[in-house]
């Protein structure tokens, strides 16, 4: 999940710098925690009527030792007032691909594509009240002007999600940056944008003329940063990054099998000074609560009397959408040949995670972050391909699915022991409640905390992403 974390990061970084727009050609080096990982590009062009924005971002980082290459762009069309017209947005993770266009029709009828996995898919949707794109974006920060103690909010059209999202922008007073080509008095801008139910800070230090000079985003524990240069600043080689180290949670004590079998509570506490509260999901294996300002979460295997936390899934969660292509010919015939002669719901589903655990035969941490489809007809990956297959095969079979993202145990893992590691699973809707399926490991326990929970796609996960890295264990205690 880390991949697609860092890309939400990247999508989330360039809507905080669409004011980078407001001249034609923008470079700007990109550094996490002051090493450099790669470079953004923004053009914006005049076309008759029409205003067309491309911003374009490519990274660089490390995990375990592997390089991963991620990218995401936006190329958004609007008239000059800022009325939208058409957007296209591509997110590229380890070279595989999803692409969202979209064409924004007269009544807020939006014609939207999106394409992942190898399958296309089309629909409508209804355009968002008052969101905007890159150059709405721009005349309402222009609008807003640079007085010390203004503040004003936008809504902003995230196309990666087909959501609108609001950000409030609070404008501070002059200071002085340091930057690639010397010193500059620049106007500080800090920006909250609520992003999947968990809002993000963001600092900008922009010119008069609306030019961001330097941008800086925290999350996962890291500080994403980048500054305007030229085009060859921007594009230096990069220095080495890996995000997998910083993100591991080091245990209080070992845990073992027998305990990890039964009902464990565990206290968490933020390192950072923020006040943002770390999030975690609540489910029928799953409780929290906030106890003198640390958190409690509690996790036990559901027993058939277990009271119900969640309700009742909801048609989506046995369809197909663009990352599990349940009704795909060659997910099908998987969920089929897996559940073999299983009969009920739970038995279908250990059957496919069974057969999810044996058929992903190449266990890749460079793998992006792969559609159920993708997965089918190339079968490799980690927990993630994992997650998103198992979930995609028990629709076929008529069973609710989802997928988590969160923590799991581990004695040792990339030079740590007694470690807690992101990772992902799936969890089915079984004898009346939601219950969690591991193929990527030997089947769920209780070293498993779950951070929030999706549909598969993964920028539904943006809560959780923003409490990886930024927490610590404090105990671990059996629960009899």
């Amino acid at each position: 999940m880390l991949r697609y974390a860092f890309a939400s990061l990247l999508a989330l970084t360039l809507q905080s710098a669409n004011a980078a727009a407001s001249s034609d050609d923008v470079w700007m080096s990109v550094l996490l925690d002051g090493r450099k990982i790669g470079n953004m590009h923004t053009t914006r062009t005049l076309a008759r009527e029409h205003v067309v924005t491309t911003q374009e971002m490519r990274i660089e980082l490390e995990r375990a030792g592997l390089k991963v290459a991620l990218s995401t762009s936006e190329v958004d069309e609007e008239t000059r007032a800022g009325a939208p017209l058409r957007f296209e947005s591509r997110t590229k993770v380890s070279g595989i691909e999803s692409v969202q266009t979209g064409v924004v029709r007269e009544g807020g009828k939006v014609d939207v594509t999106t394409q992942v996995g190898g399958a296309t898919q089309s629909r409508s949707i209804v355009w968002p009240a008052g969101a905007m794109l890159a150059e709405g974006l721009r005349l309402a920060e222009e609008k807003g002007g640079l007085t010390p103690g203004t503040r004003y909010k936008a809504v902003a059209f995230q196309a990666e999600n087909l959501e609108a999202i609001e950000v409030d922008s609070l404008v501070g007073a002059r200071e002085s940056v340091d930057l690639p080509d010397g010193r500059r008095e620049l106007i500080k801008v800090e920006q909250t944008v609520k992003l999947g139910g968990s809002p993000t800070r963001t600092l900008s230090w922009i010119e008069p003329d609306q030019t961001v000079k330097k941008l800086v985003v925290s999350m996962m524990g890291y500080e994403l940063t980048m500054l305007a240069c030229s085009k060859a600043c921007a594009t230096a080689p990069n220095q080495s990054a890996d995000i997998l180290v910083h993100s591991l949670v080091t245990a209080p004590r070992a845990i073992d099998a027998q305990e990890r079998a039964g009902s464990l509570r565990f206290t968490f506490s933020a390192t950072d000074s923020s006040g943002d509260p770390l999030q975690f999901a609540r489910t029928d294996e799953q409780d929290s609560r906030t106890v003198q300002g640390k958190f409690e979460v509690t996790i036990a295997p559901v027993a058939a009397a277990t009271p119900a936390r969640e309700d009742a899934p909801t048609a989506a969660d046995r369809a197909p959408n663009d990352w599990l292509q349940s009704k795909a010919p060659e997910v099908v015939k998987l969920a089929k040949q897996g559940a073999g002669n299983a009969k009920t719901p739970r038995e279908q589903m250990q059957a496919l995670e069974d057969f999810v655990r044996g058929y992903i035969r190449n266990k890749d941490l460079s793998v992006g972050y792969a559609s159920a489809l993708e997965v089918a007809k190339n079968p490799e990956g980690d927990c993630t391909e994992h997650a998103v297959l198992l979930a995609a095969l028990g629709r076929s079979l008529g069973i609710a699915t989802r997928v988590v993202d969160g923590l799991v145990y581990t004695d040792a893992y990339a030079g740590g022991e007694h470690v807690f590691v992101p990772h992902a699973w799936a969890q089915a809707y079984v004898d009346g409640h939601w219950q969690s399926f591991d193929a990527a490991l030997r089947g769920f326990d209780a070293g498993h905390v779950a951070l929030s929970v999706g549909d598969g796609d993964p920028w539904r996960f943006y809560a959780g992403f923003n409490t990886l890295g930024r927490l610590r264990v404090d105990a671990v205690d059996a629960v009899h």
